[in-house]
């Protein structure tokens, strides 16, 4: 009745391709970062290589960020916020971390290209700044028409092909790897979708086509049914709470848990959830809100929390809009949203009280062209990472004390922003 094919396995060959295949198809100028195209503070330690294959345990994790520009990727140190490395691309580019803490997908013309960001080190007396290579865009890609959601989840990476609903999970420990298995699932239609894998096989993607969103499937780990749904209008955006996933809808959300889908209606006719933000330790997701069906840009000033324990769904008020940028989460789970006033609002998900607001960048207006750039929070760790474009800065928050632990000037205008943890292999994380 829905035309789904089973689900089929190959090995990496079939599904990712080199560089230069995928650069005579696509037409696309971006080229890998060369040694001496790198900069940074101190060029003879960012440069320099290590040996691979000494003791993990000897290595530390050394975070870094990737933040794109019209015309390219900018690699920055996660600690200082030194520029590590500033890389070409030609295009309207996308990142997302692949889960294995080195790498990053760049959703790019053509498909999903792998950034290798360079970030095992070894301390060498004051030279800590050791890596085992310069951060490069490698020879390994995932091929797509349109390339969507990256996904990481339970240890699986989810890419999403929005031109032709095609999915591809891998272990996210071998995203990477051009050699690893990828599974491969289709979609009943191609559309604007996303797709979340578990450790258990299961694959939770959405339904739809080009001209609507109607819902969610969940098939398990040899492809047959097991859930679907078909009550969630313009579904749009996923989320993992400790122990289930949300999907927003346009008059609510959608919760997956124990194999069941659950509907979330809002307390608006029109009450659109599109953009969420979970944590591993909370049981409540972070959602944005809004209420207005006909406007060009609705500036919301209420967002979403949605506890995934009953399920319910409770709003909050703001002092301030933000924008689909401007959701993040902390380490214990707090519900962190980057304000137009310039503040970073911290929110108790358990109480729904605004706990603190820090003072992080000027008061900013969103574009109506979801394409130009705004100020985007980026979380890693205790650190709260936010850019504001028009001043060229890039600012990180210690959320344990609200006080600002670096900032910095970059050369470019930049609009997305992401990261990897930079964790040594075998390190257990």
């Amino acid at each position: 009745m829905h035309n789904l094919r089973p689900h089929r396995r190959v090995r990496g060959a079939a599904a990712l391709t080199l560089t230069a295949t995928l650069l005579a198809a696509c037409g696309t100028t971006a080229t890998p970062a060369e040694p001496g195209a790198t900069t940074g503070g101190d060029d003879e330690h960012a440069h320099s290589e290590v040996e691979s294959g000494g003791p993990t345990e000897q290595r530390r994790a050394m975070p870094r960020l990737v933040a794109t520009y019209d015309g390219g990727l900018l690699v920055l140190d996660a600690e200082t916020l030194e520029q590590v490395a500033d890389i070409p691309m030609d295009g309207y580019n996308r990142v997302n971390p692949l889960g294995d803490d080195r790498h990053v997908a760049v959703s790019t013309t053509g498909g999903f290209r792998v950034l290798d960001v360079g970030t095992w080190g070894e301390p060498h007396g004051d030279h800590a700044h050791h890596y085992t290579s310069p951060p490069t865009l490698t020879g390994v890609s995932v091929e797509a028409t349109k390339p969507g959601h990256v996904v990481v989840h339970d240890g699986r990476t989810a890419f999403f092909d929005d031109g032709t609903g095609e999915i591809t999970v891998v272990d996210s420990g071998e995203s990477a790897d051009p050699d690893a298995d990828r599974r491969i699932l289709d979609s009943e239609h191609p559309h604007h979708g996303v797709a979340v894998a578990g450790d258990d096989g299961v694959v939770v993607s959405t339904l739809g086509d080009e001209d609507t969103r109607v819902g969610l499937l969940a098939r398990d780990a040899e492809g047959a049914e097991i859930a679907r749904t078909e009550d969630c209008p313009g579904i749009h955006g996923e989320a993992a709470a400790r122990d289930a996933l949300v999907f927003g809808c346009t008059d609510g959300a959608v919760v997956y848990s124990d194999g069941r889908f659950t509907k979330l209606q809002a307390p608006d006719a029109y009450g659109r959830i599109g953009n969420q933000a979970g944590s591993p330790v909370s049981p409540v997701v972070l959602g944005d809100y809004k209420v207005d069906e006909d406007a060009e840009l609705e500036r919301p000033e209420r967002i979403s929390l949605i506890d995934t324990r009953g399920p319910t769904l409770r709003l909050v008020d703001l002092p301030a809009s933000y924008s689909f940028r401007s959701l993040g989460r902390g380490p214990a789970g707090e519900a962190l949203v980057l304000g137009t006033d310039g503040k970073l609002h911290v929110i108790d998900p358990e109480t729904a009280e605004l706990v603190r607001s820090i003072d992080v960048v000027e008061p900013w207006s969103e574009s109506t062209e979801w394409k130009d750039p705004r100020p985007t929070l980026y979380v890693h760790g205790g650190i709260a990472y936010v850019t504001e474009p028009a001043a060229k800065r890039v600012v990180a928050v210690d959320l344990g004390t609200g006080s600002i632990h670096a900032e910095t000037t970059l050369p470019h205008e930049t609009d997305e922003l992401s990261g990897v943890g930079g964790d040594a292999p075998g390190s257990g994380h």
